[in-house]
């Protein structure tokens, strides 16, 4: 127990550190000087580690939840000039390998498909929602390209130039073109439409503070229709100091049967949660065989697939 303390002190002075140099910066536009620091601060987080971001103390908790919103920031415009430069390309979507993350993203979006077809059996969604795509919406287009072929995409971001950025990268292929749109709305203003959607994706810096993201997953709950799947992106382990870490007990409580939580341990950064929109008995409760599944052990580790390339 000693040795583990000793460890979670050290990577945590480690970030603070790194928070301390990237909240200095006079830009977290992507530079050699900013693409240094994310790296180092990526490679601190990546590894297996003991600790556990809800047991941090104050100061700790506040440095990483500023550093949650550097991120978030950085992640923001490092999209964002990635999008400009790949909508010079007569087909942007050729190109998208020369994006830095393009591995993880092509393997995170394999994982969720994986797990949504293992843990939500028969589902041949029609209509998809992706909140929060920004703007290089590369999940979303990997899966609609890929994985559901025959999903018409709504991709939502608060955001109206990431959405412009993002028809761009479409422009050229017709068939993608014609199954993706691009809404700017607040999730929590979406009502009737969310009832539409078959499998809702739900992106990692949607809701950045835990009580925000608890929020958003309640609104879903209220909205969406019974049996639709969410996919939820979280973090584990020292993970959660790049991106939030969702409770499933808050899944849960916002009226959905999780049904598998995944937390890899490759260069995959973001965990997983699966879930499925609760029915209703038709008395305002939920059906028993949900709330038993419900209340069964949460920590489902899952094989992953072999890897394979994405072609559009």
């Amino acid at each position: 127990m000693e040795a583990q303390n000793h460890e979670v002190a050290a990577l945590v002075e480690k970030i603070s550190g790194l928070h301390a140099a990237i909240a200095k910066l006079p830009s977290l536009s992507p530079s050699p000087a900013v693409d240094a620091l994310f790296t180092a601060l990526v490679a601190a987080c990546v590894p297996t580690s003991p600790v556990d971001v809800s047991r941090l103390g104050p100061d700790a908790r506040k440095m990483r939840e500023e550093l949650i919103r550097l991120c978030s920031d950085a992640e923001g415009q490092l999209e964002a000039h990635h999008a400009d430069a790949l909508a010079a390309f007569d087909n942007p979507l050729d190109h998208l390998h020369r994006f830095p993350y393009y591995r993880n993203y092509i393997d995170l979006s394999r994982l969720e498909n994986d797990l949504l077809a293992r843990h939500v059996p028969g589902i041949a969604p029609a209509r998809v929602a992706f909140v929060g795509s920004g703007p290089l919406p590369f999940s979303s287009l990997v899966l609609a390209a890929r994985h559901l072929p025959g999903a018409l995409f709504d991709n939502y971001d608060r955001c109206a130039a990431a959405n412009e950025r993002a028809r761009k990268l479409v422009r050229a292929d017709a068939g993608l073109s014609a199954r993706m749109s691009f809404r700017t709305a607040d999730v929590a203003d979406l009502t009737e439409e969310l009832a539409e959607y078959d499998v809702v994706f739900l992106a990692a810096l949607v809701g950045v503070a835990a009580e925000d993201k608890a929020r958003v997953v309640a609104h879903l709950g209220r909205h969406m229709a019974p049996g639709a799947a969410l996919v939820v992106r979280s973090a584990h382990g020292a993970r959660g100091f790049l991106y939030p870490v969702v409770d499933p007990e808050d899944i849960g409580r916002g009226g959905f049967d999780v049904l598998a939580v995944y937390h890899p341990d490759d260069e995959v950064i973001n965990s997983v949660i699966v879930a499925r929109k609760v029915a209703d008995d038709g008395h305002g409760s939920k059906c028993c065989k949900t709330e038993a599944r419900a209340a069964a052990p949460l920590q489902a580790r899952e094989e992953p697939a072999a890897r394979e390339e994405v072609s559009f």
